[in-house]
């Protein structure tokens, strides 16, 4: 009995300390500073070892400017047996607070001298200078400690204060000499450099970076440094320069490095640099040693094909595709292949039925359960696009059944919600959406977020959800490609749903297919129509910046693009699209972007 009650009193008073030591921290953070100083005094005397306790008393003291009382504290520990040499920062910052440089420095300079007499200090000295952004202070420690004992390494130290001093050279060096000595370091340092470089080749910073990889690739050959260099040219955008230094890696790892080129590749493809994307593609092809890898060049061979052919280019990728299947069977092995030809013969070349089929039978094949489902998405997509809704939604349900713990499960539960939508069943379409508002993949939940606002915008003030209906009829012929088409419905709420809720939604849907059917003029006009009428409108950004875009690209007219990316700097701080239209009006505006 007696050792539970000493049990009970001692987690009561645990739970009680822990308590005191979060409120203490709450009202420090909160400003109250009187009350943090009372509870930290509380807690240093219970536990007078802990270090943070003691901070946070003489910080407490300098927020109230209580100078003294900080400097007594501090005092007191640097008259102890042992001296930490810590205090002697710690008292010369309380000083550089009152503006008295001259004993600040006298302490600084104690601490350094310290540190220079024993380096086993110098790491709790210099952490201490940098913490209160003495920069100059941390470095000279750092660099003595190493030059008089060389088994002490602050390179990532002082990488890291070298960046916060401007000085990119030396901090791409230390950096640099830290992956030679540990690659574990380049995910740590290409981290850092993406805080100073960006798309610009004539940026300082690039600059600086390319040069210094190439100093350090003369003087010290490392493949490393032609990794970093690709790097380098993937982040500017100049592909072929990045494939420039994968060939050169490849002439010396061999095939295990085709993948480096591979991923070049697929960024060229994404960016639409579709010619450097081909000469990557093609030396792959020509250079992999087996059958699985000149088949996944093929693949990527063909998506290119794909991005790049016009209608009467159709027969002959038709027959590339065909060549392929010659080559390689219509097995597991090119499943991936056979979705994008039957994508291809569906949404392009008209054929939905030959596709279907094509696509049952690659299904009753010894499929995984990953390959099987990938395949059935391909198919439900192609039925929802022939209007066979409830045909599409059987294999989206057997998706999630089949591999209910993937991404791509929900991805079929949110086009499962969006051809409940095309049918004009809202409701059940909303249940599905609202669970998808917490899935793990933000795209899929903000695509459901986006929906699932839209129908309930659109139910509450319509019960019959006419213009709903009419919209999400005017979605499906986008999706079918019958612009025209969705803009004569898109029009039909417009005129006979004005003022209606849904107004807004029918603008920018129509703004966007007039801009695909290069009516740029129209499209001008809905947009800036969306702008006077919805300026205060959850849709208002998107306007903007498909307006300024429009301005800038279509339209030629630049000064008229900057001032509505300006707008959206100063009136959408929180947009999605704030972070590219501050960069696109710095570009404009002839800056040099950093």
């Amino acid at each position: 009995m007696r050792y539970l009650i000493t049990c009970f009193l001692f987690l009561t008073f645990a739970a009680s300390f822990a308590q005191n030591e979060l409120l203490a921290k709450n009202y420090f953070e909160q400003g109250e500073y009187e009350k943090a100083l009372s509870l930290y005094q509380k807690l240093y005397e219970q536990n007078p070892g802990r270090m943070d306790y003691f901070m946070a008393l003489v910080q407490s003291n300098q927020q109230m400017e209580r100078f003294s009382e900080a400097a007594q504290l501090i005092t007191d520990r640097l008259n102890r047996r042992n001296v930490n040499p810590v205090f002697f920062v710690e008292l010369g910052y309380n000083f550089s607070l009152q503006n008295n440089e001259t004993e600040a420095n006298e302490n600084y300079a104690k601490a350094v001298q310290y540190a220079k007499e024993n380096p086993n200090y110098s790491y709790t000295i210099g952490d201490a200078f940098s913490r209160h952004s003495l920069l100059d202070e941390a470095v000279t420690v750092y660099e003595e400690a190493m030059a008089q004992d060389p088994t002490k390494d602050f390179n990532a130290q002082l990488a890291r204060i070298y960046g916060e001093q401007g000085n990119l050279a030396q901090m791409f060096s230390k950096y640099l000499d830290l992956m030679i000595s540990n690659p574990a370091y380049r995910a740590v340092a290409q981290r850092n450099f993406s805080l100073y470089i960006n798309e610009d080749p004539l940026n300082e910073a690039n600059e600086i970076l390319r040069k210094t990889l190439l100093q350090k690739s003369q003087q010290q050959p490392e493949i490393i440094y032609n990794q970093l260099l690709s790097w380098l040219f993937i982040q500017q955008k100049e592909f072929k320069k990045a494939f420039t230094q994968e060939k050169a890696i490849y002439k010396r790892q061999g095939e295990e490095s085709l993948n480096g080129i591979i991923d070049v590749a697929l960024i060229a493809i994404s960016e639409e640099d579709y010619e450097n994307a081909r000469a990557m593609v093609d030396f792959v092809i020509e250079n992999a040693a087996t059958a699985e890898a000149k088949l996944q060049g093929h693949q990527f061979l063909m998506k290119i094909e794909l991005a790049t052919a016009k209608p009467e280019d159709y027969a002959s990728v038709a027959s590339k595709f065909e060549q392929l299947f010659d080559t390689y069977g219509r097995g597991p092995q090119t499943y991936l292949l056979q979705i994008e030809y039957n994508h291809f013969l569906a949404f392009k070349v008209g054929k939905k039925e030959t596709a279907i089929t094509n696509l049952k039978e690659l299904i009753a094949q010894r499929l995984t359960a990953y390959q099987e489902a990938r395949v059935k998405m391909e198919l439900a997509d192609i039925l929802v696009f022939d209007e066979k809704f409830n045909q599409a939604l059987i294999y989206y349900s057997q998706i999630q059944k089949k591999i209910n713990s993937d991404v791509l499960a929900q991805e079929a539960r949110f086009k499962v919600a969006r051809t409940s939508y095309f049918k004009g069943d809202f409701e059940w379409a909303q249940v599905q959406l609202d669970v998808l508002k917490k899935s793990a993949s933000q795209l899929i939940a903000n695509d459901a977020m986006q929906l699932s606002l839209m129908i309930r915008d659109n139910t509450l003030e319509d019960s019959t959800q006419t213009a709903l209906k009419k919209y999400a009829r005017a979605d499906l012929l986008a999706l079918q490609n019958k612009n025209e088409d969705a803009i004569t419905v898109l029009e039909d709420i417009l005129v006979n749903h004005k003022g209606e809720k849904i107004e807004d939604e029918a603008l920018l849907k129509q703004g966007e297919l007039y801009e695909r059917t290069n009516q740029f003029s129209k499209a001008e006009a809905n947009y800036l129509k969306l702008i006077e009428f919805y300026a205060d409108d959850i849709l208002a950004d998107d306007a903007h910046f498909r307006l300024a875009k429009l301005y800038e690209t279509n339209l030629q007219l630049p000064e008229k693009a900057k001032e509505f990316y300006e707008q959206i700097i100063f009136n959408f701080a929180d947009s999605i699209f704030f972070v590219e239209a501050r960069k696109k009006f710095r570009t404009l505006r002839g800056d040099a972007i950093n």
